[in-house]
């Protein structure tokens, strides 16, 4: 069994353009004859990797505790990809993870500098696929993502951004993307990893 850690390290990771960044700040240190060494941190529910839930860009939507699990970890599939999504792309990424088997064709995860469109969107949603994942600090272009957001979002499609894939070769992996239990927020942040089950 392998497992990639395909998540960034929180304080030094990617921060979409005006969020504010993760700050970390020692609290008790040992060194100085304290009991213990203990650290507060704060940070945008979008930093690093991270997921979107519905309530992020729906008002009406499902936020973050309301989401099932299930939609977080499973089996997922590994595409590579670079420049824009388009409908034929989406579609050509849902036939290779059919392909593979075992279930990946339910959580896309795509590998490199991609951009989605509306159209590829619009694919994915109505695949009714569970979760969607990029390399990118958002879905879509980052001038313009709340229409894709809208479509993906809509269909209840978890987004999961800011992930690393540079060292995963395509295929079908076991995906563990919990995110913490924020409760009634619009995201958060994970530590998410691939488990290679098939050689």
């Amino acid at each position: 069994m392998k497992i990639y850690d395909i998540s960034q390290e929180v304080f030094s990771c990617k921060v979409f353009p005006n969020d504010p960044p993760p700050q970390k700040r020692v609290m008790m240190r040992i060194a100085d004859g304290e009991i213990c060494n203990l650290s507060e941190f704060s940070m945008c529910a979008h930093n690093g990797t991270h997921v979107d839930a519905p309530y992020h860009f729906i008002d009406e939507g499902k936020r973050l505790d309301e989401v099932s699990l299930e939609r977080f970890v499973g089996m997922a599939f590994v595409a590579e990809h670079q420049g824009s999504i388009s409908a034929d792309n989406a579609r050509a990424m849902l036939q290779r993870a059919r392909l593979f088997g075992f279930g990946g064709e339910q959580r896309i995860l795509v590998k490199g500098d991609a951009v989605m469109t509306e159209e590829a969107a619009e694919v994915f949603a109505e695949a009714g696929i569970l979760l969607y994942g990029n390399e990118s600090q958002t879905v879509g272009p980052e001038d313009a993502p709340a229409a894709i957001h809208r479509i993906m979002l809509g269909r209840e499609i978890v987004l999961l951004e800011g992930i690393r894939l540079q060292a995963v070769p395509e295929g079908v992996y076991l995906l563990n993307a919990a995110p913490l239990n924020l409760g009634g927020c619009d995201g958060a942040p994970c530590r998410a990893i691939l488990i290679q089950l098939h050689e």
